[in-house]
């Protein structure tokens, strides 16, 4: 048998409390994980923002290509692979897409080429409009 006194039984049950607390607390938090995110696909982004028309449909292709698969710019090949993740009919003219989005400040080329293709960047503005799904926003002046 352990002779020990009064003080050092009290350090060794301080010191087992102080290892009870953190195997609790791992117990605890080991249930609590947070489960790693699903990354959204396309066509959920596309289904959730619900774009009219499809210019407004090449706006928010835009922003996914951007946002979730942090492209740094997008050409008009990344669009039309877009359409087709999303399954929705490719547009006739995808350059008059690209020009009528760039003429109403939704798009701006860039300097930069992809694979020798004109590239494309969305402006504040085209952000500003799928972020509100889709909604007028107000304009100064």
């Amino acid at each position: 048998m352990i002779n020990l006194d009064l003080k050092q039984i009290e350090e060794l049950l301080k010191n087992h409390e102080e290892r009870i607390k953190k195997l609790e607390f791992s117990a605890t938090n080991a249930n609590l994980q947070i489960q790693p995110i699903k990354e959204k696909s396309i066509k959920e982004f596309i289904l959730e923002k619900q774009p009219k028309g499809t210019y407004n449909l090449g706006i928010a292709i835009a922003y996914y290509l951007e946002k979730y698969l942090k492209m740094s710019s997008f050409t008009s090949a990344d669009l039309e692979q877009g359409f087709r993740d999303v399954k929705e009919p490719m547009p006739k003219n995808i350059p008059d897409l690209m020009y009528k989005n760039t003429k109403n400040a939704f798009f701006m080329e860039v300097k930069e080429q992809k694979n020798k293709s004109k590239s494309w960047v969305l402006t504040n503005s085209g952000e500003k409009l799928v972020e509100s799904n889709f909604a007028k926003l107000k304009t100064k002046g």
